[in-house]
């Protein structure tokens, strides 16, 4: 191997250490805990995207460069090599823009760094705890650097599932495979100058291709630095770096103050973990949850509908707000349709609902274009404020906020489960899907991950005559 610097440089240095201190020191039970739900959401949301158009074409791609594997794929016959796999996983998980989502990261964590160790600790045999402390110290590591960066960088129209997704995936890599903090520092430079991702293509197929790319080169850097391969020690710090051309804003001490919820620093930014219960971005959920708030409280007949206002953080103007969306991928960016489906009373959960067709049909279209969305100032980036006025000049308002992460682990247990077993059941069968769930919720020390991968790689049941 290539001798390296035995020093980190700079900020690098900082974060180099807080994740060396990751790999070997205990971690809070409540992360424990957390990365199982996570790891859970991941699966179901990977099963239900396993046959999105994108995943099926990266797929073929794979096969026509003559790939061949042992990893399985979730979900599907193919079986590929490890940086393929973690690809097409990667992709696979976000193609339905229904997984988990954390706002210290700006992102998508579970879709950048659970891949990348899914992929390695299979493919070198590590157990649950290994794995799971992997998945804890990728989420850790891109929240800090998301709060580091700080807004200007998502602003500027960098998607940080991409950007701070592949440092994520470089992190729960580096554990895995036991670097020192010198190869974590050029683990970092590497990841650095491979990190991308343009917010312009949201409502495409090359948003999911983000963070695939972002597992796939997270964990290519950690390999390389493991092999003595070099970059610039603090790509985080030094000028012409990632922070100084992707951000106005570099927040130190945001980066390494106490993670939310968990006592302490280390480790415990995955409890602030959100999960989506609707099947679209996640800055559509809180305008959703403030309307699903006034139906259920009284009954409402969408025809009385004369006008809606949504007023949401002028951000979300610029991520969700496709006006009128034509195809099932776009309904997801659009805050007034999304808003429509809500008022009909639709299952926004069901990810069958957008489609092409949804964004045609007359009902929905003539409610969409009741709506108007306005930007707001707030304390909290992710409130909505929902406005709706009926016929007989009747005003309903209702306000939420879904950045609030759940206070009771147990609760969120269950409903990821319902999630879970909601997604995973028409691809494993409900034995099936309950195996993997009971799986998950046992992983730990000794568990063979290998052999989940089996139970979520398992052919559905064969249909009855």
């Amino acid at each position: 191997m290539t001798d390296i610097d035995a020093t980190s440089a700079g900020v690098t240095g900082g974060f180099a250490a807080a994740l060396a201190r990751l790999g070997r020191e205990p971690l809070p039970e409540e992360a424990l805990v957390a990365a199982r739900h996570c790891l859970l959401d991941w699966i179901g949301v990977s099963l239900a995207g396993r046959h999105e158009p994108l995943v099926d074409i990266l797929v073929d791609e794979a096969l026509d460069d003559g790939a061949g594997g042992v990893l399985p794929l979730i979900g599907r016959p193919e079986r590929l090599p490890l940086s393929q796999a973690v690809l097409i996983t990667g992709a696979m998980s976000h193609a339905l823009d229904y997984d988990d989502v954390h706002l210290a990261m700006q992102g998508h964590p579970g879709v950048a760094v659970i891949p990348a160790a899914w992929g390695l600790a299979i493919a070198g045999g590590h157990d649950g705890a290994a794995f799971l402390r992997a998945v804890i110290a990728g989420y850790d590591i891109a929240c800090r650097l998301g709060r580091y960066v700080g807004p200007s960088h998502y602003r500027r129209g960098w998607h940080a599932t991409g950007t701070v997704g592949t440092f994520g995936a470089m992190a729960a890599s580096a554990v895995l495979l036991k670097l020192d903090e010198a190869r974590i520092a050029q683990a970092f430079g590497i990841a650095g100058t491979q990190a991308a991702g343009l917010k312009a293509v949201f409502g495409t197929m090359s948003k999911p291709l983000h963070a695939g790319r972002a597992a796939m080169n997270g964990l290519f850097a950690a390999r390389l630095a493991a092999r003595g391969f070099t970059a610039h020690p603090d790509i985080l710090g030094v000028a012409q770096g990632f922070t100084d051309t992707q951000s106005d804003c570099a927040d130190p001490e945001g980066a390494f103050a106490p993670a939310p919820m968990v006592g302490g620093v280390d480790g415990g930014h995955i409890r602030a973990t959100l999960f989506k219960y609707h099947a679209a971005c996640y800055l559509t959920h809180s305008s959703i949850e403030a309307v699903r708030s006034l139906t259920d409280a009284a009954p409402l007949d969408p025809q009385s509908v004369r006008r809606v206002v949504v007023r949401v953080d002028p951000g979300h103007l610029r991520v969700c707000n496709i006006p009128e969306p034509r195809t099932g991928l776009e309904i997801k960016f659009s805050l007034r349709m999304t808003t429509a489906l809500a008022l009909a009373g639709e299952d926004t959960s069901r990810d069958a609902l957008y489609s092409d067709a949804t964004a045609a049909r007359p009902d929905l279209v003539a409610l969409r274009d009741m709506v108007t969305v306005e930007p707001r100032e707030a304390s909290s980036a992710t409130l909505s404020e929902v406005e709706i006025t009926l016929a007989d000049g009747t005003v309903r308002r209702a306000a939420f906020d879904v950045g609030v992460p759940a206070p009771d682990l147990d609760r969120q247990w269950q409903r990821l489960s319902a999630k879970f077993l909601g997604l995973a059941g028409p691809v494993l069968g409900a034995a099936g899907a309950q195996a993997v769930l009971e799986r998950v919720r046992g992983l730990d020390a000794g568990s063979d991950l290998a052999d989940l991968a089996r139970l979520c790689a398992a052919a559905p049941p064969p249909m009855a005559n």
